[in-house]
This record gives structure tokens, C-alpha cells and sequence, in this order.
């Protein structure tokens, strides 16, 4: 019997057909069970993929750059005839099991500890983590009636998204957006002087916009006689949490009911020279530490390319390397064509089918050195952001101590009413799976807490849309056409160019496009993507419409006012069923 075995790539949740940022074996390696093999990349997160048997690397099947999907070969391992006897007792739990996204009841579960202390402080529900998932379940469970505890390890309320993530960042975007446009007024006949940039009082304004919510939270929890603890909270038992204060002091809480809102962190490759201060994450790029010369951006996604677009209007000149095809992964590719080009004629440079291999601080900057066919040996840079994705929290919160699943990545499998496998036990946001988004996270809060009041409620959205606040912005909802294609479903589309509106002419955004895939038997949408101008404004009508189940003659009927760049939804769907007459259409 042959001693070959094919390590494949496990069932990943929501991730599909993602990138090989790194591959961590070489052929001959001696490798053990669980030992990570690569690391894969997608739009916000990044993930190592471990193996599932022990032994030697005889062949390596991937090469960096590829896509992998679940079931792709990763590489051929030579086992040794105990070891793949091993191996093969364990394959059809392997194979039986789940997503992120799921309550895996085939996984080990860990035995939870026990806790027979006195506990300081006792709660009917707590919540671990205070993002806009975390005080979202917080707040309903509180409106519920309940006696709720919400434990964040800082001394501000809010979480990344608030404090060092989205609010920031779309403060910093609008101002980019301002200096753009007046920039681009002089093509109409009024011309600007270039702006000043002061960037502490321009630091002020992002840290003013932040204290105005944060504060805001604060009364909110006070106004619902929501109990905050600030510490570091970690599971002790099943039903009782250690919270470590700043100053080293701790005390316990004790729950019948528990919500695990742990969020992610920024992915950290380890040759990163991160003591650099020039050296940033996103944490970083947004404290506004100086306007660089020169800026590299490493990763193509949406936090990368939305740094990008602030830099570059307060006068940075911005490369950016992205390792897979294209920018922003998960987006079609029609729609991002346009949006490349753009951004080709402002930045310095944009090098895709890339890899960043070292980063070396000298007196001079730091010298990056590069791998890909477009790209130069290497180069010197005043800073580098570091923008490659996050990485779920499930790992630091001691779960495993209450009997909690988490899987190798760190993500908590949970069901549809956001529970995991321990029955009081909650999960949501980022650290439940993919998307990794805002907005999904504060609708899975809501649903965990009604479920704990008793209710009967499930986290069942049809589509949950993605945006890049970049400039021009993309948004995105419901299925793709690559997705269509792939699945092999049968569907209309109809594509309305900006160019053809007159108000994306009158206020000079022409450089855009709304794209409707509708159902080709049922005409009910199925996807929509937006390059233009407020397009994450725009993307809420699509997402409604495939919520609902719209069929192309509601949204075809529904009468948009004239002129606006909301219509374009319309004027595409008349483009899918053959009705508009806004651009000649040959006949079929």
C-alpha cells in the first residue's frame, strides 16, 4: 500500500479561491500534524492552512501567487505506515467538518475547567469585547431586560472599528476626498492652490470625531445601566471570566450567559522589521506621524488602498505591491479595471503578481526588495504600511478553559443563532468567520442577545456588502459573476456606464459603472457592483433588492429621481431586460 498522502486544503468557511501569500514547507521538511503548511490571503484576513497528517514533504503542488480553494492539493506527504494508519482513523471527522460559520460538533471539544472561587461580580449576560458587534449585543440585551456586563481590555469603548479602524480612517478619507476634487476643479475652470496640510489639527479632527462616540457610548451603556469592565478578560471556567486590569489587578466575573465579541488583529509577517517606527500597520497609519516622500503600501486589499488614498492626497507618492492578480480580491474584475487605471495615473507605481521579500531599515529608508515580473530589484522608501489583513482573535481569550471550539485559524464556529457548542455560550463578529465587516458583526450581536432573552431568531442575511472607501469607491453586494460562473448558474446582466449619466457628468465622475446580475430563470437580483462615486451610499438599494428577492421589473418600475447616480441602478436593469434608452443597445 503506497505511503503517499494528498494534504488538501480543509473546509475554510467562507474563504474560496484564495491567495498563497507564503509557503512555509520545502520538499524534504519533516512535518507533524497541525503544522502550518501556507499562508492564504483574502480581502481582510489572512489565514495559515495546517496539515492534516504527519511525515515527510515529498512534492510541493502550489506555487505562490495560486489560488486554493477547499479540496486543493497542497503537497504530497510520504508517511510512514503508522502514521498514515493514524492518519486514516481520523479522515472522515476531518472531512465531515464544518465551517467557521457553523457549530462543529465532529471537532474535539475541549474540557472546560473548573471554577469553584468566589467571583467579584456577577452577571446575568457579559459580553468580551466592545466593538459595534460587542456593545450592540451589550445594548439589546439590556433593552431585553437583562443584567448585562460588557469587559473591554481598553480604557475606550468602540473597539477597532471605532478607535483605530473605520470612523478614523473615513475621517481621514473625506478630507482626501475634499483635496482631490478641488484639485481636479481646475479642469472646470477653478483652480486651488494647493492645500496646507497641518497634520495635528488634521490628527485633531480624526481624534475629536472619535472622542464625540466613544463618549457617546459611554452614556449609552450608563443610560442602560450596562456594568463596564476595563481588562483584559480570558475564560477560567464555563462560566466565569478573569479580567487583568492596566495596573495588573484582577477579578472575576461570573455568568449565566456569555457573548464572545473578541474581534481580530492585524496579520504580523514575522520578516517584518516592525521595532522600525517607519514600519506601519494600519494601527499606525492613521496617527499621521509625518506625510511620507515616498510611501510603499503592501497589500492590495481595501484597508491598504483606502491608507493609499490618503496619502496620496496629502502629496505622498504611493506605490503599492499586491502578491495576487488584481486589486481588492472578492470584487469582480470588470468593475476594477477602470478603477486600476485610475489609480495607475495617480500613484507612482502599482505592482501586482508581486511579493515583498525583505524589508531592511538603512540611514537612507527602507529597502524593500521584490519578486514579480513588472517590478525592480528593489527599492528605497521614507515608510512602509504593512496592509496584508487581520487575523481573529479566538486564540487569546482562553475559550478552550469553557469547553469552546476554536478552530486552527482562531475563528469560533457557531450556528445560526450565533451559538457555539457550549449552550450558553455566544459568538460574533470577526471571530466567528467572513466577512469580516462592521456591519455584519452588529446584526449577529442582535440576534445572540434576542436568543438569550428567549426568542427565536436566526442570523440568515442573503448578502452582507462589502465597500472600499477609496477614491473612486467600489461596493459590491450579493453574488459576483465570477461566483455565477463558477457555480454554474445561468444569469442576466446589464452594465450602465457612467459615462451615459448626466449627473456623474455634471459633477465630473464619469469614470464609473453600475453592474445588475439578475437570475436568468426567476429574474430575481442576484448581485450588484458599483465603481463611482458614493458607491457605498449607492450599494444599500442593491442590497435591499436581493434581500427581498426583487425581480429585474420591480427595480426596472421603481421610479429614481432624475438626475442622479442612484438611477444607474435603474438604467443597468433596463440595460438586463433591454428597455433603456439611455445608451443604444443592439438588438438580441
Amino acid at each position: 500500500m503506497s505511503n503517499v498522502i494528498e494534504v488538501k486544503v480543509p473546509d475554510i468557511g467562507d474563504f474560496d479561491s484564495v491567495e498563497i501569500i507564503e509557503i512555509l514547507v520545502a520538499e524534504g521538511d519533516e512535518i507533524n500534524v497541525e503544522e502550518a503548511l501556507i499562508t492564504v490571503e483574502s480581502d481582510k484576513a489572512s489565514m495559515e492552512i495546517p496539515s492534516s497528517d504527519a511525515g515527510t514533504v515529498k512534492t510541493i503542488k502550489v506555487a505562490m501567487g495560486d489560488k486554493v480553494s477547499q479540496g486543493s492539493v497542497i503537497i504530497e506527504l510520504e508517511a510512514a505506515q503508522k502514521i498514515q494508519a493514524d492518519a486514516s482513523e481520523d479522515k472522515p471527522a476531518q472531512e465531515e467538518s464544518s465551517s467557521a460559520n457553523t457549530a462543529d460538533e465532529t471537532a474535539s471539544i475541549p474540557d472546560a475547567a473548573q471554577f469553584d472561587g468566589t467571583a467579584d461580580i456577577q452577571a446575568q449576560v457579559v459580553v468580551l469585547g466592545s466593538g459595534p458587534g460587542g456593545y450592540t449585543a451589550a445594548f439589546r440585551a439590556a433593552d431585553l431586560g437583562k443584567q448585562v456586563v460588557l469587559i473591554e481590555k481598553d480604557d475606550y469603548l468602540g473597539g477597532v472599528c471605532l478607535n483605530v479602524g473605520c470612523i478614523p480612517s473615513k475621517a481621514l478619507l473625506h478630507v482626501a476626498e475634499v483635496v482631490n476634487e478641488a484639485r481636479e476643479f481646475s479642469k472646470l475652470g477653478v483652480t486651488y492652490q494647493e492645500p496646507e496640510i497641518d497634520t495635528d489639527k488634521l490628527r485633531e479632527h480624526k481624534n475629536k470625531v472619535v472622542g464625540r462616540l466613544t463618549g457617546g457610548l459611554k452614556q449609552l451603556a450608563k443610560q442602560r445601566k450596562v456594568q463596564i469592565v476595563n481588562g483584559y478578560g480570558k475564560f477560567t471556567s464555563a462560566n466565569s471570566i478573569e479580567v487583568e486590569a492596566a495596573d495588573g489587578s484582577k477579578q472575576t466575573v461570573a455568568f449565566e450567559n456569555c457573548i464572545i465579541a473578541a474581534g481580530s488583529s492585524v496579520t504580523r509577517l514575522p520578516f517584518i522589521p516592525w521595532e522600525d517606527e517607519r514600519v506601519w500597520d494600519s494601527t499606525d497609519a492613521l496617527e499621521l506621524k509625518n506625510i511620507p516622500e515616498r510611501l510603499l503600501v503592501v497589500g492590495g486589499g481595501i484597508i491598504g488602498l483606502e491608507m493609499a488614498t490618503v496619502y496620496h492626497a496629502l502629496g505622498a507618492q504611493v506605490t503599492v505591491v499586491e502578491l495576487g492578480p488584481g486589486l481588492i480580491p472578492g470584487a469582480d474584475r470588470d468593475l476594477l479595471k477602470p478603477f486600476e487605471r485610475t489609480l495607475k495615473r495617480r500613484y507612482e507605481n502599482i505592482f501586482v503578481n508581486t511579493k515583498v521579500t525583505t524589508l531592511t531599515p538603512t540611514d537612507e529608508g527602507i529597502v524593500c526588495q521584490f519578486e514579480g515580473k513588472k517590478a525592480p530589484e528593489q527599492d528605497t522608501f521614507d515608510n512602509v504600511l504593512v496592509a496584508i489583513g487581520r487575523s481573529p482573535n479566538g486564540k487569546l481569550v482562553d475559550a478552550d478553559k469553557a469547553g469552546v471550539i476554536v478552530n486552527e485559524y482562531g475563528f469560533i464556529p457557531v450556528d445560526t443563532q450565533q451559538r457555539t457548542n457550549v449552550n450558553h455560550i455566544f459568538a460574533i463578529g470577526d471571530v466567528v468567520g467572513q466577512p469580516m465587516l462592521a456591519h455584519k458583526a452588529t446584526h449577529e450581536a442582535k440576534v445572540a442577545a434576542e436568543v438569550i432573552d428567549g426568542q427565536q431568531r436566526y442570523f440568515d442575511a442573503r448578502t452582507i456588502p462589502s465597500v472600499a472607501y477609496t477614491e473612486p469607491e467600489v461596493a459590491w453586494c450579493g453574488q459576483t459573476e465570477e461566483q455565477l460562473k463558477a457555480e454554474g448558474i445561468e444569469y442576466e446582466k446589464g452594465v450602465f456606464p457612467w459615462a451615459a449619466s448626466g449627473r456623474a457628468l455634471s459633477v465630473g465622475v464619469d469614470v464609473g459603472m453600475t453592474k445588475v446580475l439578475y437570475d436568468k430563470a426567476t429574474h430575481r437580483m442576484l448581485g450588484t457592483g458599483i465603481l463611482g462615486k458614493n458607491a457605498g451610499e449607492l450599494i444599500a438599494e442593491a442590497a435591499l433588492a436581493v434581500e427581498m428577492g426583487a425581480e429585474m421589473e420591480d427595480v426596472a418600475l421603481t421610479i429614481h429621481p432624475h438626475p442622479t447616480l442612484s438611477e444607474t441602478i435603474n438604467f443597468a436593469t433596463e440595460v438586463a431586460e433591454g428597455t433603456c434608452t439611455d445608451i443604444y443597445l443592439p438588438k438580441k
